[in-house]
């Protein structure tokens, strides 16, 4: 089941909704390659994708919250420092054991229900705060 970058997605903040709306193309993007049986080969090119992505997108966020001087910036970095961590550990676990069902599916449930939980719960507040600023 593909994910859809729906209303309740959205932060108002345009290059952050942008950047959401990249890395659930790529999600769905592996999630395509799965239904056609091409997961396993796609894998590598996608988990390498949102690492690289991930970074780039947290230090876009990041230097919002800092110019706007977000009050829970320390928290909102923590949990970006967590989450490159499990992406890292995929990627590990990628090279070490090769594309795998269950690396894909860990893929799917590790990073997808965690940008779409924390876009709901923290990029919101973000996103509030920076529109109360400008």
């Amino acid at each position: 089941m593909a994910y859809a970058f729906t209303k309740d997605l959205e932060t108002g903040n345009q290059l952050i909704d942008s950047e959401h709306r990249q890395l659930i193309d790529a999600i769905n993007n592996l999630l395509t390659a799965c239904s056609t049986g091409k997961g396993r080969a796609e894998l590598s090119n996608i988990t390498k994708f949102l690492q690289d992505y991930t970074a780039k997108h947290f230090s876009d966020e990041e230097k919002l919250q800092i110019q706007s001087q977000y009050p829970d910036y320390a928290n909102h970095k923590r949990y970006h420092e967590d989450f490159k961590k499990v992406v890292a550990g995929i990627c590990q676990k990628l090279d070490k054991e090769g594309p795998t069902v269950a690396l894909v599916g860990e893929v799917n449930s590790a990073i997808a229900g965690w940008l779409i939980n924390h876009i709901k719960r923290e990029d919101v507040k973000v996103a509030t705060h920076l529109k109360s600023r400008s």
